[in-house]
């Protein structure tokens, strides 16, 4: 089921597909029900039938039942989806583990800049090195990053990651990922941001450890230590 959502490839994102689940079942099957009694109705009082419906005053337990329990039914229901809902979004953005790697992400019209701390290990020296559009990371470790924006409100997404997070101006936003499968993957912004946002996406590569460690010495003309 949901085949349509592109294949996961975080650790999380099975967490993300569950709750997802949840809500669709739960909100489909109560769409598929109340469709079929609207559709029962005007079959059962059309014209042509000559039926006549009751006047209903609702001021006995038996009439009040029909309102109280599925009003009862739908806050069971509701109470469920934010325990779980509560849960996942506990384990992904409150409990950041510790990083592998560290990274700034900066959202501007109609671009994605990331910057490494290169060698040393710290942002704000000059070995740090900042890409557009393109996001290397390892497999199998977590990534760690800083996000923000230079002007409006972005949205970081990553289908892939079941990652989607805003990019506020003036503020920096912790987050974390780790990805298990190797390959190249969409960035795009989930937020309308301007009249060039159609155009606002980059590239998510996940090298192999091998792979990760010889596009770090490309970048730092192989004077980096290995990470």
């Amino acid at each position: 089921m949901l085949r349509w959502l592109p294949p996961n490839i975080s650790t999380f994102g099975g967490d993300v597909d569950h709750l997802f689940r949840i809500i669709y079942y739960i909100t489909g099957t109560w769409f598929v029900v109340v469709e079929l009694l609207l559709l029962y109705f005007l079959i059962r009082y059309h014209k042509s039938r000559q039926a006549k419906s009751a006047y209903v005053r609702g001021d006995t337990p038996p009439q009040a039942a029909w309102v109280l329990v599925p009003v009862l039914v739908v806050m069971v229901l509701d109470l469920s989806i934010d325990k779980i809902g509560g849960d996942v979004w506990h384990r992904i953005k409150l409990e950041l583990p510790e990083a592998g790697e560290i990274v700034h992400v900066t959202g501007k019209q109609f671009n994605w800049e990331f910057t490494y701390p290169g060698p040393d290990g710290k942002f704000g020296t000059a070995d740090d090195q900042t890409i557009e559009n393109e996001l290397h990371v390892p497999v199998g470790k977590v990534v760690r990053f800083e996000l923000t924006s230079n002007d409006v409100i972005h949205s970081f997404f990553i289908p892939t990651l079941r990652l989607k997070q805003d990019a506020m101006p003036g503020r920096k936003i912790q987050g974390w990922f780790e990805a298990v499968k190797p390959g190249t993957y969409e960035i795009g912004c989930a937020e309308l941001c301007g009249f060039g946002h159609y155009s606002m996406h980059g590239v998510l590569t996940v090298h192999t450890a091998q792979d990760y460690q010889r596009w770090v010495e490309s970048r730092w003309s192989g004077k980096t230590a290995a990470r």
